[in-house]
């Protein structure tokens, strides 16, 4: 993959763990959301890390729980359709619309490794 673009990845997914962050926080008051801030991203990264495909060539080849590749684009786009969600919820529409198009170029950009996951 290119740097470019490993490098949006990257920034795409720290953006949806953080907006994951800020849904949480916002869902709960007081103790609740603090506790939702970072149990939603938290369980996001953890999903986001455990859960590969082995051999990946965007990630270091190494897969905790290895599974097919279909399933590992079903849980990047259930994230990242979570972190639209939240942008949207939390009333940063514009966000949300910027978030959906650089991950549309990122996965267009991506094309040979989406290629490959749906291959595995």
């Amino acid at each position: 993959m290119e740097s470019t673009n490993l490098v949006l990845r990257f920034l795409l997914e720290i953006v949806a763990l953080i907006v994951l962050g800020l849904l949480g926080w916002n869902l709960g008051e007081g103790m609740l959301g603090i506790v939702l801030a970072a149990v939603i991203p938290i369980g996001a990264a953890i999903l986001w890390g455990v859960f590969a495909v082995p051999n990946d060539p965007s990630r270091s080849g190494n897969a905790p729980v290895p599974i097919p590749g279909l399933l590992r684009l079903i849980l990047e786009f259930f994230i990242f359709a979570s972190a639209i969600w939240s942008f949207v919820y939390l009333n940063l529409s514009i966000y949300a619309l910027i978030f959906a198009v650089l991950l549309l170029v990122h996965y267009i950009t991506s094309y040979r490794r989406v290629r490959w996951l749906l291959l595995r």
